[in-house]
């Protein structure tokens, strides 16, 4: 993002936490999943007893150490919804392609849905791999979200479509998209767009997950605008640690001048190899810069999200007990325990 983007943002200089470099100091202690736990499979959650469910038993001895280095804490299903307020707005941001942002997207949703959450997904990315991966043909699409954000007779209702699964509904996107970024530069208050058409659903649904763009261009500081919280997909590889200070100079400067309540709900170690000395690694400077802020849950490599993604479907319904439709659903009562559920 240059200085002729928009007024106040300048990218000189970085608040982020300083990234450990790659080095050659040894690797944490890390026990290697055996035949019995596919690498592709979920570290489990430690199933420790529940204080005030059983107030006698005794804690578990030796926690399960997961990926990332620490403990795997027992994180409970959530309990149903008893009544909608506001919904919490997050977006998949990082700048880098190919981190597993819109996976993250659609298989977050689907597991929230699972939960009893009422979720609508937002494709803000104009190559619409959200809605592809939906099954919907963006090429088809009559009214996207570039409609909702430049045309005043269009409301949410005219966009909204059914996602295929359950509690789950989808803003579609195609690359008319790409055409707002060039036309919000001369509206009034263009960083507040998306907020503006999101605020009708902010009363129907439990949560709002954001698509964002490649980039930290004014469509991801539309997204960041109209947000509660952050979480950024992280490839456990080294190339994609290069740019995570840049993305969180970006979250505080967003924060600080145009949306206060902005926070990074946390950082997700995607596309996690633990049989590579390099994905440990990576996974360990990760840690080291970024703390609590880093899930729990990791996502594996496996060759079922591709699959879904062929398949126009989530993971969690396309190979329901598969180790990635798991994985998803850890991380789903992970977020719902950090925003307060």
């Amino acid at each position: 993002m240059s200085d002729g983007g928009f007024p106040g943002f300048t990218m000189g200089g970085s608040s982020a936490p300083d990234m450990p470099p790659l080095g050659k100091p040894p690797a944490p202690p890390y026990v290697q999943p055996g035949d019995d736990h596919p690498v592709s499979d979920p570290i489990p959650l430690t199933a420790r007893p529940d204080p005030v469910a059983d107030p006698v038993a005794e804690p578990v001895a030796d926690p399960v150490i997961g990926p990332t280095g620490r403990p795997m804490p027992f994180i409970p299903e959530p309990g149903p919804v008893t009544e909608r307020g506001s919904a919490r707005v997050i977006s998949m941001c990082n700048q880098k392609g190919g981190v597993g942002k819109t996976t993250t997207t659609i298989n977050l949703g689907a597991a929230l849905a699972e939960y009893g959450r009422k979720v609508l997904l937002v494709d803000f990315d104009p190559q619409g791999s959200l809605s592809v991966g939906l099954g919907l043909n963006p090429h088809e699409i009559d009214l996207t979200i570039y409609n909702l954000l430049m045309e005043r007779d269009v409301t949410i209702d005219d966009v909204i479509v059914p996602s295929g699964v359950p509690g789950m509904d989808l803003l579609p996107s195609n690359i008319d998209l790409s055409a707002a970024e060039v036309q919000l530069v001369h509206e009034v208050a263009r960083e507040q767009t998306l907020q503006r058409v999101l605020a009708p659903a902010l009363e129907r649904y439990d949560v709002i997950l954001i698509d964002c763009q490649p980039s930290l261009g004014l469509l991801t500081v539309n997204a960041l605008t109209a947000s509660d919280g952050v979480l950024v997909p992280l490839e456990c590889e080294y190339f994609a640690l290069r740019g995570v200070a840049l993305l969180k100079t970006t979250i505080d400067k967003v924060r600080e001048r145009l949306n206060p309540k902005l926070e990074i709900d946390g950082v997700l170690g995607t596309m996690f190899d633990g049989r590579t000395l390099h994905s440990r690694e990576v996974m360990d400077r990760l840690v080291q810069a970024w703390g609590d802020k880093v899930f729990h849950t990791v996502i594996r490599r496996t060759v079922k999200f591709s699959d879904s993604t062929v398949a126009g479907e989530p993971i969690t319904t396309y190979a329901s007990t598969s180790g990635g439709a798991e994985s998803y659903r850890q991380l789903a009562r992970e977020v719902l325990e950090r925003c307060g559920e």
